[in-house]
C-alpha cells in the first residue's frame, strides 16, 4: 500500500493522479486551501477505492506553517512513498506588470511556497531514506515569454531548485521527479485561448506521471512533444525572440 502526500490536491492534474493511486488503494494525507473542494476530492477517492484518507486545509503562502504540516502528515501516515507537490496558481501577467506586490504575491505562490515546503519535507524524507518527490513545475520555466514571465520566472526557479534537491538526495535513496506540464485542460485554464490541438487533459497527464513516478524518471514534459517545442523556442536567438508576440 502506498502513502501518499498531495499538496495542492484540489489542482485537476493532482486529482486526476490521485484516483489512479486511489484504485491502488493508497492512503492519502491531501493538503488544499478550499475546504468544500477538498472535502469532495475526498469522499471521490474514498469511493475508487482508497484504503483511507486524511485531509488538511492550509495556505502554503504561510511558510511558518510547514513544519507542523509535515509533523502532522507523519503522524498519520508514520512514512511517505510519494510527494506530490501541485501547489500554484496562474497569475494576472498584466496586473503584475503594474503592481510589484502582486508580482511578488504570484511568484510565492508559485515558486517559494514550494521551495520553503520542499525544503521541509526534502529532510523528512532523507531521514526515512527511500521515496519519491514528484513536483509540477512547467514548461514555461524554460524560458522567459513577454505573456507569462512571472509565472515562468516562479516555475524555473523551482525546476533548478528540484535539480540541486535531486542531486543531493540521490544517494539518500530518495527521488525527484520534475514535471513540465504544457497546456492542461483544468479549471486554472478555463477561458484561455490556448490552441486545441497542444491541449491535453488531466487525466493522460497524471497517466504520463504514474508512469514516470513507477520508472523513477528525473524529469519529464507532459506530453512528450513539449519537450521538442520548448527546444524550439529555447534555440530562437536573443534578437529575433524579442521581438516576437510570445
Amino acid at each position: 500500500m502506498r502513502r501518499v502526500l498531495v499538496v495542492g490536491a484540489t489542482s485537476g492534474i493532482a486529482h486526476a493522479c490521485s484516483r489512479l493511486w486511489a484504485a491502488e488503494q493508497a492512503e492519502f494525507f491531501l493538503v488544499a486551501r478550499n475546504p468544500e473542494k477538498l472535502a469532495q476530492n475526498a469522499r471521490d477517492l474514498a469511493a475508487r477505492g482508497a484504503y483511507a484518507v486524511h485531509t488538511q486545509v492550509s495556505d502554503l503562502n504561510r511558510f511558518e506553517g510547514h513544519e507542523a504540516l509535515i509533523d502532522a502528515c507523519f503522524v498519520r501516515m508514520k512514512s511517505l512513498d510519494i510527494a506530490l507537490i501541485a501547489y500554484g496558481t496562474l497569475p494576472d501577467q498584466r496586473a503584475c506588470e503594474r503592481d510589484p506586490l502582486l508580482t511578488i504575491e504570484a511568484f510565492s505562490s508559485n515558486g517559494l511556497g514550494a521551495i520553503a515546503l520542499l525544503t521541509t519535507l526534502a529532510n523528512r524524507m532523507e531521514a526515512q531514506g527511500n521515496g519519491t518527490l514528484a513536483v509540477i513545475s512547467s514548461v514555461a520555466g524554460d524560458r522567459g515569454r513577454p505573456s507569462n514571465y512571472v509565472y515562468g520566472a516562479a516555475k524555473s526557479s523551482l525546476t533548478v531548485f528540484c535539480s540541486g534537491l535531486r542531486a543531493r538526495l540521490y544517494k539518500s535513496g530518495v527521488h525527484v521527479l520534475t514535471i513540465k506540464p504544457g497546456f492542461v485542460d483544468t479549471p486554472m485554464t478555463e477561458g484561455l485561448p490556448l490552441p486545441a490541438p497542444l491541449v491535453s487533459s488531466a487525466d493522460a497527464v497524471a497517466r504520463i506521471i504514474h508512469r514516470a513516478i513507477d520508472k523513477r524518471r528525473d524529469e519529464i514534459y507532459t506530453p512528450g512533444f513539449w519537450r521538442l517545442i520548448m527546444l524550439i523556442i529555447r534555440s530562437i536567438p536573443i534578437a529575433v525572440f524579442k521581438r516576437l508576440d510570445l
